[in-house]
């Protein structure tokens, strides 16, 4: 098992891999912050148990965002973390539509850790979605990323009750106008 100083390198080695990637939303956030988020989400929702899936929530898109491979993530963080960031990563050979549609179909079928990085996952980037929408997302758009990530989060039910209600909150907050 890792230990917090690797969750440190872990961090170190996401900012690097990300060094150059932006959110999608207009205030162009730097990537980093959304694995922040992401791993702090899991960390609060499993009260920091294993360390080893804060570490993979960190690195949860490095392997479909960044050159990095599976083999790199063994070496580095051992093969447990190595297999939660793959489970949780999507094919990038694939169209977007058929990527979106195993997300769902795969969510049931993931290790709980896998599980409970995707509910963070989902909750931040609804999150970031109520605070900064991309500039060129319409709202048919957004509504229709809001009613997928809530099919994924159905296949994750079980997981993790705390962050299933965020999940549910983020997913609300998106779709109800600000006042």
């Amino acid at each position: 098992m890792n230990t917090i100083s690797d969750l440190t390198r872990a961090y170190h080695f996401a900012a690097v891999r990300h060094l150059s990637q932006k959110r999608k939303g207009k205030a162009g956030e730097p990537y980093i912050n959304h694995l922040t988020e992401v791993a702090d989400l899991v960390a609060t929702a499993t009260a920091g148990a294993d360390i080893d899936i804060v570490i993979a929530a960190v690195l949860h898109d490095v392997l479909e965002d960044t050159p990095t491979t599976s083999d790199e993530l063994v070496a580095k963080f051992g093969p447990r973390v190595a297999a939660m960031v793959a489970e949780v990563s999507d094919d990038k050979t694939l169209p977007k539509a058929e990527r979106k549609r195993l997300q769902i179909e795969h969510a049931p079928h993931l290790s709980e850790g896998a599980r409970t990085i995707k509910l963070a996952d989902k909750t931040a980037n609804l999150r970031s979605l109520k605070k900064s929408p991309p500039a060129d997302w319409e709202a048919a758009r957004i509504a229709d990323y809001v009613q997928w990530a809530l099919a994924v989060g159905e296949g994750l039910r079980g997981t993790n009750p705390e962050l299933e209600r965020l999940l549910a909150e983020a997913a609300a907050a998106v779709v109800t106008p600000s006042a």
